[in-house]
């Protein structure tokens, strides 16, 4: 069982990644292998909605998205992690997973992967943030990973993270949780398989 760990944030050894290393060291005490995907100092496109992945199988631009797509297929779970800004998500996380997302779209089952949003702001902003990480999931049939506190940590550094006690509690916690329902899925999965998704309804509304 693998779970891939998605770090949002410039910053390589700041709040974000210090969320993150508790988490994957928590997983791995429970069995589960982790793999970090590091895109916040990144170059990442947004998605221009060219549908180039519809007849190719790959995003038009040939950068970490395209690279990270086979890995997100493999993986029974994912966490995404980012700092706050302006009380969203940073804007190369959004863009990297605007396509990730869309670009896998019909390529492989997202269904039943579980996801889990992380969050790190000095002061405020993160629940706004955590709601914009959680669509993604939301949106193709993933559970969502709760913990015991929305899953956020607070500081302006990694030091400030670190006498964060309840955030590393939260993340902990939050890691448990992970490893439970993907090993609960697994078993499900191979016992009776995951619930049919239908897709054949698009709803559009047209005015004349």
């Amino acid at each position: 069982m693998k779970v891939l760990i998605v770090n949002g944030s410039p910053h390589l050894h700041g709040c974000t990644d210090r969320a993150l290393l508790e988490v994957e060291r928590t997983l791995s005490s429970l069995g589960i292998d982790t793999e970090r995907i590091e895109i916040g100092n990144k170059d990442i496109r947004g998605c221009i909605g060219c549908n180039y992945c519809r007849q190719h199988g790959a995003c038009v631009f040939k950068d970490l998205v395209n690279e990270t797509a086979p890995k997100f297929a493999e993986a029974d779970g994912i966490v995404v992690g980012t700092p706050v800004y302006y009380a969203g998500a940073n804007g190369q996380l959004l863009a990297f997973l605007d396509r990730l997302f869309y670009s896998t779209s019909g390529r492989f089952e997202k269904a039943m992967k579980v996801g889990a949003a992380v969050v790190s702001s000095r002061r405020a902003g993160s629940t706004s943030a955590f709601d914009e990480i959680n669509k993604y999931f939301t949106i193709s049939a993933m559970p969502v990973v709760s913990s015991t506190y929305w899953n956020e940590v607070h500081g302006f550094t990694a030091e400030d993270v670190e006498a964060d006690a309840e955030g590393l509690q939260t993340m902990r916690n939050l890691a448990r949780n992970m490893a439970f329902l993907i090993q609960a899925i697994t078993d499900a999965r191979a016992k009776t398989g995951i619930p049919a998704q239908e897709r054949a309804a698009f709803t559009s509304f047209h005015t004349e």
